[in-house]
Order: C-alpha cells, then structure tokens, then sequence
C-alpha cells in the first residue's frame, strides 16, 4: 500500500535572512491566511480529479498522462512524487517529480561524457547519477500545476527547499527542474540564490495556427517547404498505397502492433530519455484523450505507421510515432502521416500543433518553430556543482543536437535562445 509522506514545510511569504529580504515583496505579505504548506504524495490518484483540473487545465497534460505512467511498470526507470502545496487547506498547486538514473550525455555537450569516459570506472559514478526532476519524463514542458489566482513566483522558494530536502534525503545526486518554459523563467532565475543554475535543454516544436484545412495548413508553409511536402506526399503514394485508421482504445492485437513499430524508431533514436514499455502502451491507449492515427498497407493489411495523438482543447499533442523502415526512404511514410494527424486534428477542432523534442529535421520541414526550454539544476557535491555550472554556460542548440546545429548553420539562427 501506497502511503502519504506527513512531511509538511510552511511557508508565509517571509524569509530568514537579509540576503533575500529584498525579494519577499513579490511573494506577498507575510500573514497566517496566506501560509502555503506542501507534503507529498506518492500516487497521482492520492490528489482529487478536481484538484488536477484545476491545477493542469487544458492544454496542460494532467492526470491521465500520470496516472498512464504510474499503470506502466516503469519502477526500474522512474520513481514518481507529487508535492502538493495547500493554503488554508486547499490544493492550490501540484508538482510532479520523478527520480531517475540517467546519463550525463542526455543533457551535457558530448565532450564532457567523452572526457568522464577517459575516467573509466573511477568516474563512471559521475557519468550516471541519481536525479530528482520537477516535471514528467513524457511531458512536452515542465509544468507545476497551478490553481487560478495563483503564480508558480508565490510557491517557487517553498517548493526548491522542499525538493532540496527531498533530494538529500532520497540521496540523489542532482535535483533538476526539467525542460521549463520561458514563462517560468523569472521565477527560477529568482531561486538562483538558493543554489540554482540554468542550462539551455532541447528545445520543444510547436505550429501556433494550423488552420481550417489541409490546404489552409499548406497556404501557411513557406514556399519552399510547401512545394518540398506535395513532393513528398506525391512520391509516397506513388511508392506504397495505404489506408487510415483514427482508432480510439485500441484491441490487444492494435496495441502490439503499435509496440512493434514503436520499437522499430525507437531504435534509431539519438537521444533516448525514457524506455517504454508495451504495458505503457495499454495504459495510455486506454486514456480517453488518446487516438491512434495508423496507416496499413492496403493489400497486406500491415500497419506501417502510427501516431499517438492526443487533443487537450485547442491543442494537437503529437506523443510518439513508430514506422516500418523496410518500406524504405521512397515511402515518405512520416510525411503520410503527418498529413493525415492535420487532417484529423483539425476534425477534432484544434487549432495548434505541439510536437515535442527531438526528430528537428522533420518537424522544420512541416513547419514547426522551436521553442525555447531550459533546465534548473543544483548538484549536492559543492566542486561538481561549481564544474557543471561552467560547463553549462557552453551548452547550446548546436551542441545537444546535429539536427538543430545544421538547421542553425542554414538559416543563421542564434545557437541559444535568450538567457
């Protein structure tokens, strides 16, 4: 049986020393109506439906995506938290967190995992470390989940010291808040006094405005983009005739096909954070905003692609794809695909598209932007904290991904977005 930690920190908008004293204004006046408290919780079912739709409103991806992965067997990967912060006894903010033992070259330039490699087994204890993140390894951003009338700037100090003390006590070596948008930014930078630093992450991609139609998404491409994707499309069917399914709660048979062709992109991915699993694939199929785009081969019937979509209001959120590469490159089959995940987010009456990390190449083809996302971080080893900061100051677009770093070199883009 799953248990509640009692562990309860307060917080009343004042602080104990003269070094943050000039930033209590902006967390508000210190009063006992006002106190924030936060304990955790150990599954996201321990936190009322209503409080996670008021905490994660649409387009904010709440507790189904939690309650999938807690349903997934994924405890050799990931163990999952819920801090929740009450004032006056009532939820008014959850934040995810996750442990996790990852390598450092998920987030590092490939330098300093080449020079920690050089270390042998002397330094393999620094290339894998135990980490506590705020956030969802499957989430497109990092999110605390607010309730109206409250900003992640009110809760942020209450929340790092109650992640810090988490953090020695689970023995983790580095605490990261993972992959958070520019709107959190202010509110971050202001922790930097409690030890925090920033690093540039892998940026997310989303279209703002897809349109009414396919064509009305085409008119919005650029020209040559535009004429590059009818190309594509053209050549794809002319290569391989397929049909499309839009299939909501998938059979058994459906889902293992969908394991299969997962496992097929999986294995070409360049940079793996998280190793789902088929019971994943049961669990998030079950979710009622999941659809699966699937295109078959007319003749054989074999599925040779998939998408697992899922529509949070106006928002379009690409999850994952799988494909058949023994179609080979002629196939264009991730161009099929996407065609067919506008046509039917567009049906389903979004408006926007996000697409996640990773894969660049294909997602500027079709048009996306990039969006900036950085991660905070503190290490418990005083010397590794003061290296990684460093370090940190040279990560870039460029440096975490071949992709980006080429799509920056063609367009003369900025290698970081503003810091």
């Amino acid at each position: 049986m799953r248990h509640s930690s009692l562990l309860k920190l307060r917080y009343d908008g004042g602080f104990g020393n003269a070094a943050t004293t000039s930033a209590s204004a902006s967390f508000g006046a210190s009063s006992v109506s006002q106190a924030f408290e936060i304990e955790w919780r150990s599954s996201a079912r321990e936190i009322p439906a209503e409080d996670w739709r008021r905490c994660f409103p649409s387009p904010l991806e709440g507790l189904w995506l939690y309650t999938a992965l807690e349903e997934a067997e994924l405890q050799e990967q990931f163990c999952f938290a819920y801090g929740v912060i009450t004032r006056n006894h009532e939820i008014v903010a959850i934040a995810p967190v996750f442990e996790a033992i990852l390598p450092i070259s998920l987030v590092a330039p490939g330098f300093v995992d080449w020079a920690l490699r050089l270390g042998g087994r002397f330094l393999q204890h620094l290339r894998f470390q135990k980490t506590l993140f705020v956030g969802c390894p499957c989430a497109d951003e990092g999110t605390v989940g607010t309730a109206p009338g409250v900003k992640l700037d009110e809760i942020a100090r209450l929340l790092q010291r109650a992640l810090w003390q988490r953090a020695r006590r689970r023995k983790a070596a580095c605490l990261v808040w993972k992959d958070f948008p520019e709107s959190s930014w202010p509110a971050l930078r202001a922790l930097f006094g409690e030890g925090l630093c920033e690093a540039v992450s892998y940026p997310g991609t989303r279209i703002p405005r897809i349109g009414t139609s396919f064509e009305e998404y085409l008119a919005r491409l650029s020209g040559n983009r535009r004429r590059n994707l009818r190309k594509k499309l053209r050549l794809s069917r002319d290569h391989v005739d397929v049909e499309v399914e839009i299939v909501a709660d998938p059979d058994a048979a459906r889902v293992a096909e969908i394991w299969q062709l997962f496992q097929n992109t999986y294995a070409r991915a360049t940079t793996r954070f998280e190793r789902l699993t088929e019971r994943f694939w049961e669990a998030v199929c079950r979710q009622p905003k999941s659809r699966i785009v699937m295109l078959r081969e007319r003749s054989s019937r074999k599925a040779v692609a998939f998408m697992l979509v899922v529509v949070e209001g106006k928002r379009a959120i690409n999850k994952f794809i799988g494909l058949d590469y023994a179609f080979g490159s002629k196939a264009y089959l991730y161009f099929r695909l996407w065609e067919e995940f506008i046509r039917f987010a567009i049906e389903a009456g979004a408006e926007e598209v996000q697409s996640g990390q990773t894969g660049y190449r294909a997602k500027l083809d079709v048009g996306h932007e990039l969006v900036p996302l950085n991660n905070f971080f503190r290490y418990r080893n005083p010397l590794i904290h003061f290296i990684a900061s460093h370090l940190a100051k040279r990560i870039s677009w460029s440096s975490l991904d071949e992709d980006l770093a080429r799509a920056i070199r063609s367009r003369g883009w900025s290698s970081t977005p503003e810091m």
